[in-house]
């Protein structure tokens, strides 16, 4: 019989970077990029190594984009720069996860550029 060590920790970037890519999926389908990462934080963060550290990141910073997208549309109607806000979230909310799963596979932590530390 053997006997398998539960506590420790496996290294897997892989599912770290897709984590990561799963932040785009409102690009691609509509909805998604908030509610996936978080379940797969939820069921692997402890059994994978740095994905606690990962899935806060990616959580903080989906919250700090629907912050930035609450104080955006007002802005619209107050002085038209509420355009430019929800056009620098979409592109920041583009850009970051790709950056942030290229860091994941090489096994540097994350950027948290722009993102409010919530949890």
């Amino acid at each position: 019989m053997e006997i398998v060590n539960q506590t420790t920790l496996r290294r897997d970037t892989t599912l770290l970077s897709l984590t990561h890519l799963a932040q785009l999926l409102p690009y691609a389908i509509g909805f998604g990029g908030l509610l996936v990462p978080f379940i797969i934080w939820l069921s692997a963060k402890n059994s994978v190594e740095d994905m606690d550290l990962h899935g806060r990141t990616i959580i903080n910073f989906q919250l700090s984009l629907l912050l930035y997208i609450f104080i955006s549309i007002p802005a619209i109607l107050l002085v038209g720069l509420g355009l430019l806000g929800i056009l620098g979230v979409a592109i920041l909310g583009f850009v970051l996860p790709i950056v942030n799963a290229v860091r994941a596979a090489n096994g540097n932590p994350p950027s948290t550029f722009l993102t409010i530390p919530f949890i």
